[in-house]
């Protein structure tokens, strides 16, 4: 017998809803862009090297996220336990944990691609929520026996309402629809199931596959029976469990500004307190702890409502005016602000802040010479306002100096081929390391200099107009040198403290190559 094709499903029903959402969700190109994106960092190795590089390098290929997580690091929250700010990638990772710039990153992705949709303040509410479930599941794992699993409790908690949080961006009508239901009586789950054929938990988790999540994630977001909680049997039961307590509570936190009610804790502590080894104490401290932090990202990442802003009033002087005009008023000079060539003019500052933070790590029990290495890079990337910079060393057995670290434009292309041979050449490279003479070229374009450059350095680097070039030197042998370089010329050049800060840098740099031996 023939076989009967099934009858298509008619537009209006849940089920048909159901099925286009699976297939947009699967298919639109910004959101697996999104996808490709957070499964990226989500599969960051977590080896004690490789994880924090690929992390750093990772982060500093978006100027937009490094910024947000800067600015996120220097709240007061972050920021209690250190003196100076926080400057560099790689101090971040090094003073709030590889684990919670991993997570932050994951947070900083969802609010930069959603919340500026044409629903802002529904998406807003929604990755208010999600940060404040993560900020919750990272703190309840860090007091139980999943403290090793800080991260993965955390990021579960993050994209538990994912589904939800889609639907408000991307279906706002339906989004709609089910907060009416919601508003008169009817479970969520129900008012979803009757307006797209799925609950959110089944978006979810589809969206989460579809992304190349790890399976003990997409297993920790879906829903917990109704019945009586059991004690987990396994790691990932026990991330389920605070997944879902870390998304009920943020619900509970987010849903009035006086906070959770007695009501709302008892039912969370009657559901989990047993499983997730909560009392009331313990769960006052977690809201509190949570609040706070969450409070601070809010503000840093401008997250708030809209409010009004209030007129402002015209400032008032109480000088005389024969004494205003003798007034010295201080410049107001901008973090952001540079020369032309893309040197910040607060230079000297900045390289301030990295070499005594470079000192600290130094003196630190937690202290990697390959994380030293990897500051002092950034430290000098991001000071001077390079396009691209490089750490480059000597390997005797192969005769030739090459990149063994680069952030920059392009850098993970560009990194294995800045390489050049160790004999003795007549270019600015072995000049600068045959004279232990630190460069600062301003201009690359006149002939006595081009006739210096390297071809491969043309080659792969053609648009360079200023370069830095450091000898690293022990003795008066040369292991290496630090390459950076900008697509503009830089006549402001390098002041003398600059230049005094830089090669303390190069001094800290050195000590690193000694401790990896």
């Amino acid at each position: 017998m023939p076989t009967v094709p099934p009858s298509p499903l008619p537009e209006d029903s849940p089920a048909h809803t159901r099925a286009r959402l699976v297939q947009s969700f699967s298919k639109d190109g910004d959101l697996l862009s999104l996808g490709i994106a957070v499964a990226r960092v989500v599969q960051l190795a977590t080896s004690e090297d490789e994880g924090t590089q690929d992390l750093a390098y990772y982060v500093l290929a978006d100027v937009a996220l490094t910024q947000k997580i800067l600015r996120i690091a220097n709240t007061v929250f972050y920021r209690s336990a250190v003196s100076a700010p926080i400057t560099t990638i790689s101090r971040a990772i090094f003073v709030l944990g590889f684990d919670t710039v991993k997570t932050t990153a994951l947070a900083l992705l969802l609010v930069d691609n959603l919340a500026n949709s044409e629903h802002a303040e529904a998406v807003r509410k929604e990755i208010v929520e999600a940060l404040c479930a993560s900020l919750v599941g990272r703190e309840i794992a860090r007091q139980s026996p999943l403290q090793a699993a800080a991260e993965e409790a955390s990021i579960a908690s993050l994209f538990w309402s994912l589904g939800r949080l889609l639907i408000a961006s991307h279906e706002h009508p339906l989004y709609q629809d089910i907060l009416r239901q919601t508003a008169a009586g009817v479970s969520e789950a129900q008012a979803a199931i009757r307006t797209m054929g799925c609950s959110f938990d089944f978006l979810t988790a589809t969206v989460l596959r579809a992304w190349n999540f790890p399976e003990t994630i997409v297993h920790a977001v879906e829903p917990l029976p109704p019945s009586e909680l059991t004690p987990a049997k396994s790691r990932a039961d026990s991330l389920r469990q605070v997944a879902s307590f870390s998304g009920q509570a943020a619900q509970a936190m987010r849903a009035s500004p006086a906070g959770v009610t007695a009501e709302q804790a008892q039912a969370l502590l009657r559901r989990y307190g047993k499983h997730l080894q909560l009392d009331a104490e313990r769960l006052k401290q977690v809201f509190a702890v949570v609040g706070r932090e969450l409070e601070e990202i809010i503000a840093a990442l401008n997250l708030a409502p809209p409010v009004a802003p209030p007129a402002p009033a015209a400032p008032r002087s109480t000088l005389p005016n024969v004494l205003k005009l003798a007034a010295m008023e201080t410049p107001d000079i901008k973090p952001g602000e540079r020369y032309e060539s893309g040197k910040p003019i607060g230079a000297r500052g900045l390289l301030l802040v990295g070499v005594q933070v470079a000192t600290q790590m130094m003196g630190s029990a937690k202290y990697k010479p390959s994380e030293l290495v990897l500051l002092v890079l950034e430290t000098l990337y991001s000071s001077l306002g390079f396009r691209f910079a490089t750490v480059c060393t000597l390997d005797p057995g192969a005769g030739v100096y090459r990149a063994l670290a680069a952030i920059g434009e392009q850098h993970a292309e560009r990194k294995p081929r800045f390489r050049f041979s160790a004999a003795t050449a007549e270019d600015i490279f072995h000049l600068a390391m045959e004279n232990q003479a630190d460069l600062m070229i301003e201009e690359t374009a006149s002939s006595s200099i081009m006739k210096l450059l390297p071809e491969w350095q043309r080659t792969l680097l053609p648009d360079t107009r200023s370069i830095m070039l450091l000898p690293l030197m022990q003795g008066s042998k040369a292991i290496g040198v630090f390459y950076g370089d900008r697509v503009q010329p830089a006549p402001e050049g390098i002041t003398s403290d600059e230049a005094a800060l830089i090669k303390t840098l190069v001094g800290q740099l050195m000590t690193a190559f000694q401790g990896r031996g």
